[in-house]
């Protein structure tokens, strides 16, 4: 998950160097990508979790 908040803190970046130089597509691309990274983050735990209750549950799927 660590890769996400690298996406994050890259969409940061991006969103207050649009800011600086007023370039509302560069900030708009910052806003995206750490909106992107929020979203992979959730599916990323929703993931863990369901990995988890099919472990409980004895399940070999993986």
């Amino acid at each position: 998950m660590g890769e996400r908040r690298g996406e994050e803190y890259k969409g940061r970046a991006k969103e207050a160097a649009g800011d600086l130089s007023d370039d509302e597509k560069l900030k708009s691309e910052g806003k995206a990508d750490q909106a992107s990274a929020s979203v992979k983050r959730t599916a990323d735990k929703a993931k863990e979790k369901a990995d988890e209750v099919t472990d409980r549950m004895g399940g070999d799927d993986d």
